[in-house]
């Protein structure tokens, strides 16, 4: 995935790699990395479209409080990807509009 995101790491400690997917492409982030790190690390941005007028998102805040970082995550959507920590196998993807609100809610595990 080419990566237009000015995203970089910081070499303040080594990476313990983890592999999740991100719209379909394997990518190694830091085990300790968010869903939206990883995001941002593929260059997957944008990453969500809004629901009302269909104009494109990206996390922003990094900290829970804007939810520009909804994300469907392991088949649930509306997932804050900054407050997700990542798992080995995670399938990540964009969230486009809103999440089918007559879907069955799935328990989410921390």
């Amino acid at each position: 995935m080419p990566n237009a995101s000015r995203f970089e790491r910081l070499p303040t400690r080594s990476l313990d790699p983890a592999t999740v997917y991100v719209e379909g492409q394997a990518i190694k982030v830091d085990r300790h990395d968010t869903a939206a790190a990883a995001v941002l690390a593929a260059g997957l941005v944008p990453s969500r479209s809004t629901p009302a007028s269909g104009s494109q998102r990206a996390p922003y805040c990094l900290m829970g409080a804007c939810f520009e970082c909804l994300l469907v995550i392991d088949g649930v959507a509306n997932q804050q990807g900054c407050m997700v920590r990542i798992q080995e196998g995670m399938q990540i993807h964009r969230q486009v509009g809103a999440r089918d609100i007559h879907e069955p809610p799935q328990e989410v595990t921390p």
